[in-house]
């Protein structure tokens, strides 16, 4: 599965419901390997909590969400999210970090420290959430076999459902290409795989951002 990135940070229908690969592809183009993730700097949003605009210096327009509520993002505001009927929260085995929380269809799954565990609401927003798809649903979450920890939901600022375990709201990478990718471990040290039981794996060696000629990380990114 591959989710490409453009270097300004990314903008999150048919008769057809479109796969969540389809989905989460359509966050944006060109991604660059040297990108790296959202700090925990930010500016109040309309979360509930710091807003975070992904190191680009750019809030993304809007204090707001502005996710889609469709699987489709109709704006450069709307937030990426996965808007599936349903969603499983399966544990897997990863080889550098052992059991892990990942999707249905084995797409690892994070937690951001810039987060309030059990505050039911998201700090990653606007271009944060765009490069950090949230895993949203529109039915009752269900936990898969392994996981230990209780999953819940809470309602983002437009509306979306997002899913959380152990009260941490849940995303995707989306520099993450495939089932088994953790890419997104550890960068800027916010962001982390979670274990069976919903507790952080944090630790390992973390990936900072890398600047370009104009100063932002890599162009606005995660």
């Amino acid at each position: 599965m591959h989710f490409p990135l453009s270097n300004a940070g990314l903008p999150g229908g048919t008769s057809m419901t479109p796969t969540r690969r389809t989905i989460l592809s359509a966050v944006g183009t060109g991604f660059a390997a040297g990108l790296a993730g959202c700090s925990s700097d930010g500016e109040t949003g309309s979360d509930g909590g710091a807003e975070n605009d992904g190191g680009s210096g750019s809030s993304g327009g809007s204090d707001s969400d502005g996710d889609a509520d469709s699987p489709t993002p109709t704006s450069a505001d709307t937030d990426a999210g996965n808007g599936m009927a349903s969603q499983t929260v399966e544990v897997r085995t990863h080889d550098q970090y052992g059991d892990i929380l990942v999707d249905s269809d084995g797409m690892t799954l994070y937690m951001f420290d810039s987060d309030t565990q059990g505050a039911g609401a998201s700090t990653c927003s606007g271009e944060c959430a765009r490069n950090w798809p949230p895993l949203t649903t529109d039915g009752t979450p269900t936990a898969g076999d392994g996981v230990s920890a209780a999953l819940s939901t809470f309602e983002r600022e437009n509306g979306d459902t997002q899913v959380a375990v152990a009260g941490w709201p849940l995303y995707y990478f989306a520099g993450d290409e495939a089932a088994g990718d953790a890419n997104g471990q550890g960068l800027n040290d916010v962001w982390w795989v979670l274990a069976a039981d919903g507790t952080p794996r944090r630790g390992g060696t973390a990936t900072t951002a890398t600047a370009t000629d104009d100063g932002d990380a890599g162009g606005g990114a995660y």
